[in-house]
């Protein structure tokens, strides 16, 4: 008698945007909720509510996203959009990010022109900047969970961003020769690292 084969399990399709309207719409709702904190906002609509990235992927992608010239969420939204549609998915998803909020935030300035100058006003800007540092900071700690799986290791990531941290907040050294320098540090060890893998894994089929 033969054994009865165990039916295979049913592969569940990744996540994604189900057509242009539904990326432009997304991206929008994503963008007027950014006053001031996008990257707790982006991490949080693209992760763990959409579900189009992993906490590993968007950390990659965001990475790409930061050194592109232009400001971040506009990098990582073209390309999401590319990844999906195409051409035609990164202006949907351009114009989702800066449609409603470039609207929103003309008639923002002309109200704000009028009262700028008051000591509410200032001080109002300055609790919103306090609040802003601390969503990005509270993400970037949801984050450092998703360093466990990097090739480069936890340990080296977070001494790479520690490094980081003093050039910049600290030494004032520009931007450019950071990138440049650590950067360059990054990409080698990676690129050491993914090599030792790839032999290991040769090794181990041999």
């Amino acid at each position: 008698m033969s054994a009865v084969s165990e039916p295979s399990p049913r592969t569940v399709p990744r996540p994604q945007p189900t057509s242009l309207s539904d990326l432009f719409w997304s991206m929008t709702w994503l963008a007027l909720q950014g006053f001031g904190g996008v990257l707790a906002v982006v991490q949080r609509v693209l992760v763990d509510e959409k579900g189009w990235l992993t906490n590993e992927e968007f950390i990659e992608d965001w990475a790409v996203a930061q050194i592109l010239p232009g400001p971040n969420v506009v990098n990582l939204a073209l390309m999401i959009g590319d990844r999906y549609f195409g051409l035609r998915g990164g202006l949907a998803a351009l114009a989702g990010i800066l449609t409603f909020p470039l609207l929103v935030v003309l008639v923002v300035a002309a109200l704000f022109a009028s009262v700028a100058d008051m000591p509410m006003a200032q001080g109002a800007l300055k609790g919103m900047g306090a609040v802003s540092a601390g969503l990005i900071a509270a993400v970037g700690l949801r984050l450092v969970t998703a360093l466990k799986a990097n090739v480069m290791s936890a340990g080296v990531c977070i001494a790479l961003a520690t490094m980081t941290f003093i050039a910049i907040a600290i030494l004032r050294i520009p931007l450019a020769w950071v990138l440049l320098g650590l950067g360059a540090l990054a990409t080698l060890w990676a690129y050491r690292q993914i090599g030792a893998i790839e032999q290991s894994n040769k090794g181990g089929k041999s």
